[in-house]
């Protein structure tokens, strides 16, 4: 814990984190709280005992000496991160030449953390993307200017370009050009195609992955037995994919790939699939992309704590949330409200591991930061209480602060510590 000046007399009241000291006038009487429950640091305090020694003079201090060894360790963690891209392509192409046969499940892994960034894989699946990993085979052109394609060939394989760049001559005589990430190819169809204009490599060692058409269509046209859509009242609420982590078939399940507002916010209290153990944090990572107001999650956990059998479980959101984004709460007033009534919620309903739970979250997240109140005379109220003390054998705390008065304009909050 940070220790305030001992001697507090010598402390200026400020309105403003500005570094210049506003002296109080002697009609006006103030409260300075540090609170540890803020976005603001205790700097403010220091300026304002500091500011009362004068300016200091630092020069002739010694300067702190650079760590040599820290400072090696920092180029050592620079080359490494340099060095990651390329022996993660290396590992890639390892994976790449082993036959379709022959690949682990920790190879389609390393394929699947590679071909989700390439375009053509984009609107993909991860059931299908994996399927297509399985099977896929690598090809390598060394020679700039080779012919892969010929117009009116007939097509076996989908392709798509790992490294270099194809032109694509029509016979209208324009061309089009293709570099890493883009595809060419069949269509998922199993009737006879054919190539229209010429495919021909523009730089030399042009690596590609192909995908024959047989396997193709089979996995692109198989994408909806592993799809499991809920509707209500005739539409599509959600969406969920199904997905095997191994082959063991040990770790498989469902997840969602998409859904309704409402929906995402009900599945927070359903039970998750083994595949999709971290559906809470995602979503209170990503919610702020598709609600107008964290309270519409809010609301709807108080209303779900009523019920018994959800308790547990909507106390676990709300726990994950204060813990992971303590931000939305304390930047919040209507969310500090919803947290000041869910602690009540938990007071009353017994809770008291899960309350002590929430109290240590909150003060563990929760910063120093200074509040300035002032009065016009001493006799005015302060519109805020205090509960505590060395005869209750606990710190100083806000008990209750008055919707609206001075106290809270000023951001004095319920729980700030003295």
């Amino acid at each position: 814990y940070l220790q305030l000046p001992a001697d507090l007399t010598k402390m200026h009241l400020t309105d403003s984190p500005h570094p210049q000291v506003m002296h109080v006038p002697s009609s006006q009487s103030g409260c300075s709280i540090a609170s540890d429950s803020g976005s603001s640091s205790l700097s403010d305090i220091y300026q304002a005992t500091e500011s009362e020694m004068g300016d200091v003079d630092l020069t002739g201090l010694p300067e702190a000496p650079v760590d040599s060894e820290d400072e090696e360790e920092e180029e050592d963690e620079d080359i490494d991160r340099t060095s990651d891209p390329l022996l993660g392509r290396d590992v890639v192409r390892e994976c790449l030449e082993k036959e379709p046969a022959d690949k682990t499940d920790d190879d389609i892994e390393q394929l699947l953390e590679f071909m989700h960034q390439l375009p053509a894989f984009a609107n993909m699946t991860m059931s299908v993307r994996r399927e297509l990993c399985s099977v896929m085979i690598f090809e390598v052109v060394e020679q700039a200017g080779a012919i892969i394609l010929e117009d009116g060939q007939e097509l076996d394989s989908w392709y798509v370009i790992l490294n270099g760049t194809v032109e694509i001559s029509y016979p209208d005589g324009k061309s089009e050009s293709l570099c890493m990430g883009n595809s060419f190819g069949i269509t998922p169809s199993l009737d006879k195609q054919y190539m229209n204009g010429v495919v021909r490599t523009k730089v030399d060692d042009c690596q590609f992955v192909c995908i024959a058409q047989q396997d193709y269509w089979r996995i692109l046209n198989h994408v909806e037995k592993n799809t499991h859509k809920v509707e209500e009242e005739g539409e599509i609420v959600m969406v969920k994919e199904h997905r095997e982590l191994d082959r063991s078939g040990t770790r498989k399940g469902h997840i969602v790939i998409k859904a309704t507002p409402e929906r995402l916010i009900m599945h927070l209290i359903e039970e998750h699939s083994i595949v999709d153990p971290t559906y809470i944090e995602d979503f209170l990572l990503t919610y702020r992309t598709f609600l107008t107001s964290p309270l519409e999650v809010g609301n709807k956990l108080l209303e779900w704590f009523t019920v018994d059998s959800l308790r547990d479980k909507v106390t676990r959101v709300v726990l994950l949330w204060v813990n992971n984004h303590f931000n939305d709460f304390e930047g919040d007033p209507a969310m500090t409200r919803f947290l000041e009534e869910f602690e009540k919620n938990l007071e009353d309903t017994k809770m008291k591991g899960h309350l002590r739970l929430l109290n240590i979250a909150c003060a563990a997240k929760a910063k120093w930061r200074q509040i300035t109140l002032q009065k016009p005379s001493r006799d005015s109220p302060l519109f805020f209480s205090l509960l505590g003390g060395s005869d209750k054998g606990f710190g100083i705390f806000v008990e209750t602060v008055e919707t609206g008065s001075k106290a809270a304009e000023a951001g004095l909050k319920r729980g700030d510590q003295v």
